[in-house]
């Protein structure tokens, strides 16, 4: 197997570990919890395995775009798990974790970005 396509499925798995726990947290919030965090970090978690997706198979001259836009999002999730900190929406041990899950794929990211540009 390629050493590319070894880092693209490496940043995918991560990603969707993380997708799994944010999942677990969801579930143990409340009614009045949910509407706060719930929908927009699943969507910024979808969007960031699609954008992780698209770039894998796109010609190389497109991949650093889509890479680019990976990167916003996951700066969006950033912020979105740090509202679940200030909101005191989940444990705080758990969304530190998460945190620095998410910036393990950022440097994962960053080495795919230099890669292909």
């Amino acid at each position: 197997m390629s050493k590319v396509l070894d880092a693209t499925l490496s940043i995918v798995e991560k990603t969707y570990q993380i997708n799994k726990r944010v999942i677990v947290i969801d579930a143990t919030m409340t009614e009045k919890q949910k509407p706060y965090a719930n929908e927009s970090c699943q969507k910024s978690l979808d969007s960031l395995l699609q954008l992780f997706f698209m770039a894998q198979h796109a010609p190389k001259t497109h991949k650093g775009i889509y890479l680019l836009k990976a990167q916003a999002q996951l700066d969006i999730l950033n912020l979105q798990l740090r509202l679940y900190l200030d909101l005191k929406l989940a444990n705080e041990t758990k969304i530190f974790q998460l945190l620095a899950d998410l910036h393990e794929v950022g440097r994962m990211l960053g080495g795919w970005l230099k890669r292909v540009q």
